[in-house]
C-alpha cells in the first residue's frame, strides 16, 4: 500500500487536482460521484445512514483483520451501497469537495467527543475510530489512486 495519510490538507491538495471530466483509470465513476462517495463513507463511519450487515459474522475477524494488513482494496470491486449510478447531490464538483471537508470533520469531531463509539460498515462489522481510521486509509488511497491523484 502507498504511504497515503489521512490528513485533510494533503487530501484536499490531490482533490483539487480533480475536474468534472477527469477520467478514472478503471472503474465507472465520475471524478465528482467518487469525491461524493467518500463523503457517504465518512457519513457511515459516523452512524449517518440505514446500513445492514452484508457478509456472515463469522467473516467478520477475518476482515477487519485484513484492515491491518498493508493489502490494498481490489480493483472494480462492486458494493450494494455505492454504485456508479448514485444520483449525484451537488452541483459541482467543488462542492462535492466542500461536503467531503465537512464530512471529514465531522468524523474526527464525531469520534473526538465519542472515543468508544463504534459504527457499522456492511463488510467490516462494527468499527471503532482506529478501524475506521485504517479503513478510510485504504479506501482514500484506492480512490485517489484510481484518478491519478497518488
Amino acid at each position: 500500500m502507498s504511504s497515503f495519510e489521512l490528513e485533510l490538507e494533503p487530501m484536499l491538495l490531490q482533490l483539487s487536482k480533480l475536474s468534472a471530466t477527469s477520467k478514472a483509470n478503471w472503474g465507472k465513476m465520475s471524478a465528482q460521484r467518487m469525491v461524493e462517495h467518500l463523503a457517504d463513507a465518512l457519513y457511515m463511519s459516523i452512524g449517518e445512514g440505514a446500513y445492514k450487515l452484508e457478509v456472515a459474522e463469522d467473516r467478520i475477524e477475518r476482515m477487519q483483520a485484513w484492515l491491518e494488513t498493508d493489502k490494498p482494496m481490489a480493483k472494480d470491486v462492486q458494493v450494494s451501497f455505492a454504485t456508479p449510478s448514485t444520483p449525484l447531490r451537488n452541483d459541482e464538483i467543488e462542492t462535492a469537495v466542500d461536503e467531503f471537508t465537512d464530512a471529514f470533520l465531522a468524523f474526527l469531531e464525531y469520534y473526538e467527543e465519542r472515543p468508544e463509539q463504534t459504527n457499522l460498515h456492511p463488510f467490516y462489522g462494527n468499527l471503532n475510530f482506529v478501524q475506521w481510521k485504517r479503513l478510510h486509509t485504504k479506501h482514500f488511497a484506492h480512490h485517489f489512486e484510481q484518478f491519478g491523484l497518488i
